[in-house]
């Protein structure tokens, strides 16, 4: 029997011959780290084992979805039954409308909606529908924030006037990316700018309410209300796009926390309990444009798959049965935020953590950090080898400077303390 890392690399050159980078998802490949990635076997509650047999607190939690932990068992156990009586029908099942239910009392902006697959396939819907209601060509993001990978979202900042989009990655063409046009997260200034000079063409603002794909980055205090007034004063939607935030920040998602109503809403990652699953939704006058009710066409066969419903409906109803959850993901990651915060400052290492419930991120940077220009002056090459640190203490955290820790309900304070325990070790092996 192989030992150490070896059964991972055995499988990693395997995979290197059949699947681009060994991987089918770049962030798993460890590049940004500088190491090989360990091939996972298993998981349950708040633990990982790899292929080699080595445990792990997991603190990716497959990048948000597992708000409960791995393997619950009553997840678990809606996924055995349905499966039971099929896998997948292309037809109408009654868990798809309960899901859209829950979903609607949770999220009152979406008060219809479509499930889709992933969430790029549900903003990439979403887009078009703002665009098809409003007559306009143009989406306004924001630099940092992640809404998939559909063509006009991969764009980053060009040096053009009302700073239009370019290719962020080969195979996008210049004329898509440049429908869409990249603004400084938290700059209501920049915003104001780019509507006076482009107001009539922006069919809507897309935004991550609360960043967390440079690494975790709150909105500031007003900021996500400006953006309800500026883009109502130019008859733009305002699109959130609560993939992560979605029932991880609060019950009814960032929206509910910072008391700002958005036109559409882009939902994934806990809606599947672990299994791909998608949403947007917004008012019905807009809902009611999509096929086949309206002209906006979109469609997929494994829409409101009903074993991934069944995992997501378990998972929403144990958060809505259990609100006390969420006050215990707030203690527990404020808790662990101060402990690396600690463990930096008795190593002297100057960091910025920020947390929010239960997404953290450690930037390796004085700060502040409020935007990805900000984010990027990180250590990254610090960064690297203080990951490299928690992975060998038994440490599963985020591969990448520009992604968030997730705590899940199933972090015990055992777990928190391991945790702090490697990342002091990790500080002062910097």
């Amino acid at each position: 029997m192989r030992t150490g890392e070896q059964v991972s690399q055995a499988l990693l050159s395997r995979a290197e011959a059949v699947l681009p980078g060994g991987v089918n998802s770049p962030v798993r490949s460890f590049q940004a780290v500088g190491l090989k990635p360990p091939f996972i076997a298993r998981g349950r509650g708040s633990r990982l084992w790899d292929v080699d047999g080595r445990e792990y607190v997991d603190f990716v939690c497959s990048w948000g979805p597992l708000i409960l932990g791995h393997a619950h068992p009553a997840v678990v156990e809606a996924v055995e039954r349905t499966a039971r009586d099929g896998l997948s029908f292309g037809a109408p099942t009654a868990g798809e409308v309960e899901m859209a239910e829950l979903i609607a009392e949770a999220f009152p902006s979406m008060e219809m909606m479509r499930l889709v697959n992933s969430g790029t396939e549900a903003v990439m819907s979403a887009l078009r529908l703002a665009r098809a209601c409003t007559g306009r060509p143009c989406i306004i993001k924001f630099a940092g924030c992640y809404h998939g990978h559909s063509d006009g979202m991969l764009a980053q900042a060009g040096s053009g006037l009302a700073t239009a989009g370019v290719p962020a990655s080969a195979g996008v063409t210049p004329e898509t990316a440049a429908a869409t046009l990249i603004a400084p997260y938290n700059d209501p200034a920049a915003l104001e700018a780019m509507f006076a000079a482009r107001g009539g063409e922006i069919a809507a603002v897309i935004v991550e309410p609360v960043a967390a794909n440079m690494g975790l980055v709150p909105p500031a205090p007003g900021f996500l209300p400006f953006l309800r007034r500026l883009t109502a004063r130019h008859g733009a939607l305002l699109i959130f796009d609560e993939v992560i935030s979605g029932f991880r920040v609060a019950y009814g998602g960032a929206q509910a926390l910072y008391d700002v109503r958005p036109d559409l809403t882009v939902l994934g990652k806990i809606i599947g309990g672990g299994m791909p699953v998608g949403a947007y939704g917004g008012g019905r006058d807009l809902m009611r444009q999509v096929a086949p009710l309206g002209p906006v066409y979109q469609a997929g066969t494994l829409a409101g798959n009903p074993v991934a419903v069944a995992a997501g409906l378990a998972t929403l109803k144990i958060l809505r049965a259990d609100p006390a959850i969420y006050d215990r993901l707030e203690k527990n990651g404020a808790a662990l935020a101060a402990d690396l915060r600690r463990a930096a400052a008795g190593a002297g290492r100057p960091v910025t953590v920020t947390q929010l419930g239960s997404l953290l991120t450690v930037f390796f940077t004085p700060g502040p950090v409020a935007n990805y220009a900000e984010a990027r002056r990180s250590d990254t090459a610090l960064f690297a080898r203080f990951f490299t640190t928690l992975l060998a203490n038994g440490v599963y955290a985020p591969p990448s400077q520009f992604e968030a820790f997730f705590l899940s309900a199933a972090h015990e304070e055992s777990d928190l303390a391991l945790a702090a325990a490697a990342g002091a070790a990790a500080m002062r092996a910097l």
